[in-house]
C-alpha cells in the first residue's frame, strides 16, 4: 500500500491545451501521454468545449467537484454527469464534448490502453468492505476522511488523497470515517 497525497499529483496542460490536468498515477511510472498503459487524473473543466482525443484509450469519467456537465460522445445521446452519478465510459478516440450546467467542475478521468488493460470504477463509501484485486488499484478518497486498516496500520485519506495497492492477491479491507471514494482497478486482457 502506498499513500498519495494530492498536494504531490503532477498538474500539466491537457493534451489539447484547453485546460489543466493533475496526474495521480500513470503506468508505467515513465510512460507519457502517448504510451501509458492506464493513467488516473482530475481536469479542471473551467469552458464547454471539446475533450482532448486520446487514441486507442477507454476512458471512465466522474465529477468529483462542482455542478455537473452534459456530455456528448460522438453519435451516443449527450448525458448530464454530477457528483451523485455512476462512472460513464466511453471511448478516448470518440469526438467528445462537454457543456457545464452552472460553473467549472473537476473531473475524474480513468484511462486504460485499449485490448492490453480494462479498468474498472466503482463509487465506494465509509463502512462497506472493499477488496482491491490481485494487481494495479486505487483508492481515491472523494469527500471527507476515510481510513483503512491494513496489516495492524492504518491509513488515513483526506479529501482527493489515495491509496494504491499493487498485489499478486485480492486484500479485503473496511473503510471507517465518514467519506466517499472511487475504487479503481486495472486488470490486464
Amino acid at each position: 500500500m502506498q499513500v498519495l497525497r494530492s498536494g504531490n499529483y503532477k498538474t500539466m496542460p491537457w493534451k489539447n491545451g484547453g485546460g489543466v490536468t493533475t496526474e495521480i498515477a500513470i503506468f508505467p511510472p515513465d510512460a507519457g501521454l502517448a504510451d501509458f498503459d492506464w493513467r488516473i487524473s482530475m481536469a479542471t473543466v473551467a469552458e464547454d468545449g471539446p475533450f482532448s482525443v486520446f487514441s486507442g484509450i477507454d476512458r471512465t469519467l466522474s465529477i468529483v467537484e462542482g455542478a455537473g456537465m452534459e456530455l456528448s460522445v460522438a453519435a451516443r445521446s449527450a448525458v448530464v454527469l454530477d457528483q451523485q452519478s455512476d462512472p460513464f465510459a466511453f471511448a478516448g478516440d470518440a469526438v467528445t464534448s462537454a457543456i457545464l450546467t452552472a460553473g467549472p467542475i473537476v473531473d475524474l478521468n480513468v484511462m486504460a490502453r485499449r485490448g492490453r488493460i480494462a479498468a474498472t470504477v466503482r463509487r465506494v463509501h465509509a463502512g462497506e468492505k472493499i477488496i482491491f484485486p490481485a494487481g494495479a488499484s486505487l483508492l481515491l478518497c472523494h469527500q471527507g476522511e476515510l481510513g483503512l486498516a491494513e496489516d495492524g496500520r492504518m491509513h488515513a485519506l483526506h479529501a482527493l488523497d489515495g491509496l494504491r495497492h499493487d498485489g499478486t492477491a485480492p486484500l479485503a479491507c473496511a473503510l471507517v470515517g465518514d467519506g466517499t471514494a472511487f475504487l479503481i482497478s486495472f486488470s490486464a486482457i
